[in-house]
């Protein structure tokens, strides 16, 4: 029995320490307004991060004069972001490890992405940019409102502005195509 109670222990923590993960992976703590947890918060802003310059690198190539443009500036910016998330991590004023790869759909928005060209391509590259500007905006705001670690805290809730004048710009961009 005490076998039994411990292994359910154990099962308990770990899931409870996972679920965590899962439910900022999943949108369980942003439809809920809870703030994810400092490491969840690294990997998800480095993801984005990545994403963001990935994407712009392949509309530097394959967009139109405006989303060129926008892309310039989203790959300046979220190079920026990511310098000064390494900074924090460097510091030792943050504790978490940052994504070494995007998420799957990420991946798969990418690859989509690659396989168009024209207005198919700037129209899909708006709407990602749209996607995940959203999402950033809204996991930087509740980290930099009720964030754990007070120095990640203040640079997300710093870096939140950016990042909303970077969704209206990527609303304004279907106007210019």
């Amino acid at each position: 029995m005490k076998k039994i109670l411990a292994t359910f222990t154990l099962l308990t923590i770990s899931t409870a320490a996972f679920a965590q993960s899962t439910a900022e992976t999943t949108g369980v703590n942003s439809t809920l307004g809870i703030p994810p947890a400092t490491e969840d918060f690294v990997k998800e802003a480095s993801m984005s991060d990545m994403f963001e310059i990935e994407s712009s690198k392949l509309a530097l190539q394959k967009g139109g004069d405006a989303t060129k443009a926008f892309a310039q500036q989203m790959i300046d910016a979220h190079q920026k972001t990511t310098s000064e998330l390494k900074a924090l991590l460097d510091g030792g004023k943050v504790k978490g490890m940052p994504a070494t790869a995007m998420s799957d759909a990420q991946t798969k928005s990418l690859e989509e992405l690659r396989g168009l060209s024209g207005n198919d391509f700037d129209e899909a590259y708006q709407d990602e940019q749209e996607d995940a500007h959203e999402d950033a905006v809204d996991l930087f705001k509740r980290y930099g409102s009720e964030g754990d670690n007070p120095d990640l805290k203040a640079w997300a809730a710093k870096t939140v502005p950016a990042l909303e004048h970077h969704l209206k710009m990527a609303e304004d961009l279907e106007e210019k195509q």
